[in-house]
């Protein structure tokens, strides 16, 4: 049977309120009290109860996030900046994945919502206002990561991925490349259509085509499926230069090519990545890639979140993209 506060306070000789001020208000409580309290809660073996504790004040001391897909570095590079911002207030940070599912996405805002989060930090798979903003009715505040907001109430941090798409697609076009093509998908998914619309903005300037190679999901797995495809093509009708929608797709793309032997990187095919995870600079030929300051971005948005929950507007945050150039274009 579990030990109570009740039977805390009578082996400690002390009233349950006096046990209560020692867990919660020590300051209060004289130093000789606090001691002899403590020896009662360590003998007896007591754990408190913080889950009744939450449901009393009405809050928890935990903020939710939900990402697209945990297995992409990128996001848990952007949980460990959330913990590390929200540990030093004394926050933990629940972390979830929606495997860019709706359902998966609304079931964990859900859960979420029932443990009574402080707030929740969501990267949504598609246009998530009205939902943000049901939960900001019920006293949930909440902030857009990775994603632009349109809306002025709802606080947001993200990377300006449409000038992303243009600095990578520019990129290739400086080294001379004018067939380029774009590796991702679906383009329904906010960051991947804005880094290919600024692709296509940069190529249209440019006497280029670019041509998208559409995958359903953002994994290594889908881009070795992209890397197949080119290699299935006649040398002359492959891209020059290819610019993936995150480094997971590109490093795919990669392997195939160079398990094959049949295409040479960047020789014959220039390969830019998004991101810039740490497999990227590790990869047998290490990869171009649009950077995103990952634990930058979780920390500001847990930021953005706490300064919401003391009663300040809500606040979109943008930082701009950098190009990191390595072999996968450059050449050894």
């Amino acid at each position: 049977m579990a030990v109570s506060v009740k039977d805390v306070a009578l082996h400690a000789g002390v009233s349950v309120g006096t046990v209560s001020n020692v867990l919660n208000r020590p300051d209060k409580v004289a130093a000789a009290t606090v001691q002899r309290v403590q020896t009662s809660i360590a003998a007896l073996g007591f754990v408190r109860n913080d889950a009744a504790r939450q449901l009393r004040a009405g809050r928890s001391r935990a903020i939710g996030l939900v990402v697209l897909d945990l297995r992409n570095p990128f996001f848990t590079d952007m949980a460990r900046g959330a913990e590390e911002r929200a540990a030093a207030d004394g926050l933990s940070v629940l972390v979830a994945g929606s495997d860019e599912q709706p359902g998966r996405e609304s079931a964990h805002l859900d859960l979420f919502e029932q443990q009574r989060v402080l707030g929740l930090l969501v990267t949504p798979t598609g246009d998530a206002t009205e939902r943000l903003a049901r939960l900001r009715d019920n006293g949930i505040a909440a902030v857009l990561v990775d994603r632009t907001s349109d809306d002025p109430q709802l606080s947001s941090v993200a990377v300006d991925d449409v000038e992303g798409g243009r600095v990578a697609a520019a990129h290739l076009l400086s080294l001379g490349h004018r067939r380029l093509a774009f590796a991702g998908g679906p383009l329904t998914l906010r960051q991947v259509g804005d880094r290919y619309r600024g692709a296509s903005e940069a190529v249209a300037a440019a006497d280029a085509s670019l041509e998208h190679l559409p995958t359903d999901a953002l994994t290594v797995e889908a881009g070795r499926a992209v890397g197949r495809a080119i290699l299935d093509r006649p040398h002359d009708q492959r891209p020059r230069g290819v610019f993936a929608a995150n480094d997971l797709v590109a490093l795919g793309i990669l392997q195939s090519l160079v398990m094959t032997g049949d295409a040479r990187v960047p020789g014959d095919i220039a390969l830019v990545g998004y991101d810039d995870i740490d497999f990227a600079s590790a990869a047998v030929v290490p990869l171009t890639s649009v950077r995103q300051p990952a634990a930058l971005i979780g920390a500001t948005a847990v930021e953005l979140l706490l300064a919401m929950h003391a009663g300040a507007p809500a606040e979109q945050v943008e930082f701009q993209p950098e190009l990191v150039a390595r072999a996968s274009t450059l050449g050894p």
